[in-house]
């Protein structure tokens, strides 16, 4: 790890650190939250290190990420909550161990697809490895921490998520689906818009760094 990973380890920390905290405010009657919106940006920062200092620069941030997301989780679970009359940790175990799995699975999967893509034009690798890391992330976050399917994790730690299980109308609208459907749409609709639109700082930070680079 060297001194010029520095701005991507710290934006990566902090954009972790920001979501995990921003997660406990809810948007649109709880179908989104705060965080879903400041996340996304963590494929930004893996794809800007794989564009300029490529790939195994991207997966030293990605385990910086990734180690910052297991200890923001482990001080959640920590932080007893009261709610109609319970209490609850702030971070269950399921979805602790969603998040970090869903973390690692995706910003890998970015950082290998960029790679691949990195001599097309500007555009395509940051763009296609986004919406497949983003994609794969919220199948393996939401499946893994809200399934009823999934019962390994114990009578316990699904006591904690099975307000998830209930029916609901599908994005408040539609016809009746588990309420987790429609949280996993909702948040892979807010990252598929964000991987659009961070094309455009993605352009702007790279030509940036380059150039400095170049000046040096």
């Amino acid at each position: 790890m060297t001194r010029i990973h520095i701005p991507g380890i710290l934006a990566m920390a902090t954009i972790v650190v920001v979501s995990n905290i921003l997660v406990q405010f809810l948007l649109l009657d709880g179908l989104l939250t705060w965080g879903a919106f400041t996340y996304p940006f963590a494929f930004l920062v893996t794809d800007v290190m794989n564009r300029v200092y490529g790939a195994d620069a991207a997966r030293r941030v990605v385990l910086v990420g990734f180690v910052t997301g297991v200890l923001c989780s482990l001080i959640g679970s920590q932080i007893m909550l009261q709610g109609d009359g319970f209490t609850y940790a702030a971070v269950a175990l399921r979805v602790a161990f969603a998040s970090g799995i869903g973390f690692l699975c995706a910003q890998m999967t970015d950082v290998l697809i960029f790679d691949r893509l990195r001599d097309g034009a500007w555009w395509r690798a940051p763009l296609a490895s986004t919406l497949v890391g983003a994609t794969l992330d919220t199948a393996l976050f939401f499946t893994i921490a809200f399934s009823a399917s999934l019962t390994f994790f114990g009578p316990a730690a699904d006591a904690e998520i099975n307000w998830a299980w209930g029916a609901a109308p599908f994005l408040t609208v539609g016809p009746e689906a588990p309420l987790w459907v429609s949280l996993a749409v909702a948040d892979w609709g807010v990252k598929l818009s964000l991987a659009l639109i961070a094309l455009v700082p993605f352009r702007l930070i790279v030509a940036r760094v380059l150039a400095t680079r170049s000046a040096a």
